[in-house]
């Protein structure tokens, strides 16, 4: 069973609820974040329901995963994952209806939803003292946290967009980009680590703000890479389609979530109360 982290009211265990941060964590998340963008994308154009309504549809179905993610005890990976799958989903749509509908520029999403993201996470520190995704174990902060991961998915469509298109720089060297920039963060993580030798506290805020600057910086790469899989080959795509792209990486996450479930490899360790390197629970 996952980390028991602390007893609430009556003597009742609360557990942490969600996964070690592992490399199949990394690995399942870029999936999510393509599949957010690609099968976004193909439910607008197969259902017909327009962006605004397919919104509230997606965001009806995330509701319902959330609350049932809300009532387990526990880290459950199919219920995490699908909850993740929904509101990469919705983030990508929420960026979709202000580009597209309210003609909003990809300039202004992103500086608006870095404001947001950032004041997200400065009221989830005020409220709780530690951005760690190894406390999530009272409702609160289960709270802040899938806002925050909210956001990063709405940011994350908006800047890798406005790398991709409006910046013309292109699917498959956005994506290189902010691999890049991924790997910049865990070099610079990992120098510090040295550095920071027995000081607790400082190792623990560099690996929670390694963490998050990864997490955000993993939605546009998974965008770019799904746009550039399903984007005909004049747009500068290999012409996969939504429907083939979206299907692909989809069965790649069940997969994976099947085989976590199986062998529990992604549970924390007990003892467990901050982040630990991706290379440390493989």
């Amino acid at each position: 069973m996952t980390t028991t982290q602390t007893t609430g009211p009556g003597g009742r265990q609360l557990l942490n609820k969600v996964p070690e941060v592992t490399l199949w964590f990394w690995l399942i998340k870029v999936l999510c974040t393509t599949v957010g963008e690609t099968f976004a994308d193909n439910l607008n154009e197969k259902l017909g329901l327009g962006l605004t309504n397919l919104s509230y549809l997606m965001a009806a179905a995330l509701a319902v995963v959330l609350v049932v993610q809300f009532r387990t005890r526990r880290y459950i990976p199919a219920v995490y994952w699908l909850a993740v799958v929904l509101i990469s989903v919705v983030g990508t749509l929420i960026t979709d209806n202000l580009t597209d509908n309210a003609g909003v520029s990809l300039v202004t999403t992103t500086v608006v939803f870095s404001v947001v993201l950032a004041a997200v996470f400065a009221g989830w520190y005020a409220s709780e003292r530690t951005l760690s995704i190894h406390s999530i174990f009272t409702p609160r902060r289960e709270a802040w946290y899938w806002l925050a991961i909210l956001f990063t998915f709405a940011l994350g469509t908006a800047a890798g967009d406005l790398t991709a298109e409006r910046l013309d720089v292109g699917y498959w060297k956005s994506a290189l980009l902010f691999a890049a920039a991924i790997a910049v963060v865990t070099a610079v993580h990992y120098s510090l680590k040295g550095r920071s030798g027995t000081d607790r506290a400082r190792h623990d805020t560099n690996a929670v703000l390694a963490f998050w600057l990864a997490y955000i910086l993993t939605r546009p790469l998974g965008a770019s890479l799904g746009d550039y899989l399903s984007q005909p080959n004049d747009a500068g795509g290999l012409n996969l389609g939504t429907v083939r792209t979206s299907y692909l990486f989809l069965g790649a996450i069940l997969a994976l979530v099947v085989y976590l479930t199986v062998t529990r490899r992604d549970e924390i360790p007990v003892g467990s109360d901050e982040p630990q390197d991706a290379a440390s629970r493989r």
